[in-house]
């Protein structure tokens, strides 16, 4: 993160410490311990997954809110102080990782040992390096809790982690022990509730398994980096537009590269995202003769999608039908 973005969280952070102890809802009992007036746990999550993961979990035990608007683009939101208010007023905050909400570390830093809770989601989860188009955004070395990983001078690493069912399901692990260990007496129903949910991942991987095992060809043309994991574990071959970002403009030399390698390889589908421009990838599709297909990276939900019964497995279902259209075509 640029040196003056982080020096206008830290300032603005500072400032609204003082609003947020005065307006926070707290009594103190006869022994001198602090007791909330909202018996619930209070978790502030980023973005869309890491919501709909905590909220699976805790159901109607905890108040889940979502800190980033859906119809924003969470690579590029920064917090406002208002934001940063209401992670001070949180028990746990609940992200990704660094490399995707690039802005936690130095709040998480400037708040100290005391509350809130930060929750990882990604601990533990080997990330892999990002394309060299990344080189010029915030990067990182392996070692995402290095002081160096945020220095120029390195790869950035991919946080979209998410998007592998298989690794959504350690997510969701990650995101319950944390849970249970801040509100002990509902252990048991939070870990039932991880328990069918995670069970309900593994289905949908086991769908992804025995649908893109079918067919030879499975390469994909993506408008930005979004879905190394998913191809990882599934065996495709994704070749993306952009790199991790997705608001990179690739140059006139990757976009005819990219026209080569679909024709050489028969692509005639183009992805992009439902939270970004298309241009690019109509333009590339037009020059092929190429249809076009959502794939939908769950960085945002909107709310009409919410109330259509929409989440994170009936998306994932979507994308892979997707897919489908472009391997069965080949």
């Amino acid at each position: 993160m640029k040196l003056y973005k982080v020096k206008a969280i830290l300032v603005a952070l500072a400032c609204f410490t003082v609003m947020v102890g005065c307006s926070n809802e707290e009594v103190v009992n006869n022994q001198g311990e602090k007791e909330s007036a909202n018996e619930k746990i209070h978790i502030v999550t980023t973005f869309y997954p890491m919501y709909e993961f905590t909220k699976n979990i805790t159901q109607d035990k905890a108040q889940v809110d979502l800190l980033i608007p859906s119809n924003i683009e969470p690579h590029d939101w920064q917090p406002t102080p208002k934001d940063m208010a209401a992670i001070q007023k949180a028990d746990l905050v609940v992200y990704n990782s660094p490399f995707m909400e690039t802005w936690i570390m130095s709040i998480q830093e400037s708040l100290g040992k005391g509350q809130p809770l930060f929750i990882e989601a990604s601990e533990g989860i080997s990330l892999m390096e990002g394309t060299e188009e990344d080189s010029d955004h915030d990067n990182g070395e392996s070692d995402r809790h290095d002081e160096e990983s945020h220095d120029e001078d390195h790869k950035q690493l991919d946080p979209h982690v998410w998007l592998s069912p298989v690794l959504a399901q350690k997510e969701v692990q990650t995101i319950t022990d944390a849970i249970v260990k801040q509100d002990p007496e509902n252990k048991d129903y939070y870990e039932r509730n991880s328990k069918n949910y995670i069970q309900q991942l593994k289905e949908l991987d086991e769908l992804y398994r025995t649908t893109l095992d079918k067919p030879s060809n499975k390469e994909m043309i993506t408008q930005h980096a979004a879905f190394g994991y998913l191809a990882k574990e599934y065996g495709l071959t994704q070749v993306p537009i952009a790199g991790l970002s997705p608001s990179e403009e690739p140059s006139p030399a990757k976009l005819a590269e990219l026209k080569k390698y679909a024709k050489e390889h028969q692509i005639n589908v183009i992805y992009f995202e439902e939270t970004t421009s298309p241009k690019v990838a109509q333009t590339l599709a037009g020059e092929l003769g190429a249809e076009t297909e959502v794939l939908n990276t769950l960085e945002g939900l909107s709310k009409e999608d919410q109330e259509k019964g929409l989440g994170y497995i009936e998306v994932m279902k979507n994308n892979l039908k997707s897919l489908e259209k472009s391997f069965v075509n080949k």
